[in-house]
């Protein structure tokens, strides 16, 4: 039942290097997975870049909010030691469609700037929509995103309430729910895929793993994809 359940690393792969850097994405690519899940958040100068704080103090030798340093700012700040904060668009042009490619929206005002990156590199770059999906907790991101452009897939992350999660995946016309794995059920599971993908966040212990797998869910996000 585990055959097809598709293999997404977390932030790259967190479990290994250090997280949402170019040289973690690489590791999830060399690992042979099916799909890497990054976060963005939109920096002062309008770009959008790879990070999942919405402050530098843990990840960097910088401090302060993301959202307030522009991207030339951001650049000059070292994640973990030796590696450097990319941008949406490097991603893009890095991963270059050979897998599944999760955006999670994850600081304010950036579905605007993701869409147009999105549908430039369908149009210009090669990608396709079916190796994209956008997801976030935060429903107002996702509902600008889907007003934008509806070919963009969506993806509803939830941690509290499933029932929830599906009845706003049913107003802007998701494709997937993305629930935290201590969610879920064989029934849940079943009664999730009649109308969504399942692609649950984030499993990393072997026991866990087995048990996810045999709900035969889409997908497992996970910092250490060469478990699954």
């Amino acid at each position: 039942m585990s055959n097809n359940i598709l293999k997404i690393g977390h932030r790259g792969a967190k479990g290994h290097l250090a997280e949402n850097t170019l040289e973690s994405i690489r590791k999830a690519l060399d690992l042979g997975v099916d799909g890497i899940e990054i976060d963005v958040h939109r920096c002062a100068s309008g770009q959008l870049v790879v990070f999942h704080d919405f402050t530098l103090d843990r990840m960097t030798n910088g401090s302060g909010e993301v959202s307030k340093h522009t991207l030339k700012q951001l650049k000059q700040v070292v994640v973990k030691g030796y590696c450097q904060i990319p941008t949406l668009a490097e991603v893009l042009a890095f991963v270059n469609n050979k897998c599944l490619l999760n955006i999670e929206l994850k600081g304010q005002d950036t579905a605007k700037e993701a869409s147009r990156l999105i549908a430039f590199y369908v149009e210009k770059k090669g990608w396709e929509y079916n190796n994209i999906l956008v997801s976030s907790f935060q429903k107002d991101l996702l509902e600008t995103v889907y007003k934008i452009n509806d070919k963009i897939p969506l993806a509803v992350l939830t941690d509290t309430n499933i029932h929830e999660a599906v009845n706003f995946a049913k107003t802007i016309k998701a494709v997937a729910i993305h629930p935290n794995y201590t969610m879920l059920t064989q029934e849940i599971v079943d009664t999730l895929k009649e109308d969504y993908k399942v692609f649950t966040y984030t499993v990393n212990n072997l026991n866990p793993i087995e048990r996810i797998k045999s709900y035969g869910v889409d997908g497992i996000i996970s910092d250490f994809p060469d478990r699954l």
